[in-house]
């Protein structure tokens, strides 16, 4: 699929194996996710846009390339979501961010939204859905069609782990939006469950369970 990217850099392998153990303390768990995050930040926002500015170094004035910070925005798919956007935020300290709160049916797993809470003006940026997993694509799926509903068009979703599944149901619901994710793993469980997966990343980031 042309829309995914799975990410085969050392650094984000090392990190997403140590994330999967069981032994992996909620401290532990929170950092890496963050720090994963950034990693592929560096990738995921190649196409952020830039402006020139006029800037004076040590020696001489000069005309150089700065990020518009204004034209990005990140919106994390509550709750396990809110753990990635603080590696996007250390990159691109003047995004803004947004919430789209969803929790998933345990039988019939469809996701259900209970809050959506997007910046004024969606529409003119590049905006940046995170979720540590990507299962069934159900929520994301419905993430970023509430999100095209307020005007946003320009759409990449961040994932740590996903499965085939959940891959395939969002491109071919959203095709138009460009997937990262670090892992794709075996498939999903007769629970929905991504296998051999790292368990509920909400839990394991507030520590819940």
């Amino acid at each position: 699929m042309n829309n995914v990217t799975i990410f085969d850099h050392p650094l984000i392998q090392h990190k997403t194996t140590i994330l999967r153990q069981t032994k992996t303390s909620n401290k532990e768990f929170r950092e890496l996710v963050e720090e994963i995050t950034m990693l592929m930040c560096f990738e995921a926002l190649r196409d952020l846009p830039l402006e020139e500015v006029e800037i004076e170094t040590p020696i001489t004035k000069t005309t150089q390339k700065m990020i518009k910070g204004k034209k990005l925005a990140v919106v994390p798919i509550l709750r396990a979501g809110l753990g990635m956007v603080n590696g996007l935020l250390q990159l691109v300290p003047s995004a803004k961010v947004g919430h789209i709160g969803m929790y998933r049916d345990e039988e019939t797993l469809e996701p259900h939204e209970y809050y959506c809470k997007l910046p004024a003006d969606i529409e003119e940026r590049l905006i940046v859905v995170v979720d540590p997993m990507l299962a069934t694509g159900g929520s994301a799926i419905d993430a970023i069609r509430q999100i095209k509903g307020y005007g946003g068009t320009h759409i990449k979703f961040l994932c740590m782990i996903a499965a085939p599944e959940g891959i395939k149901a969002l491109s071919e619901a959203h095709p138009d939006v460009e997937i990262y994710c670090a892992n794709v793993d075996e498939k999903l469980n007769e629970n929905g469950y991504i296998v051999p997966g790292l368990g509920d990343a909400g839990d394991r980031i507030f520590g819940t369970k």
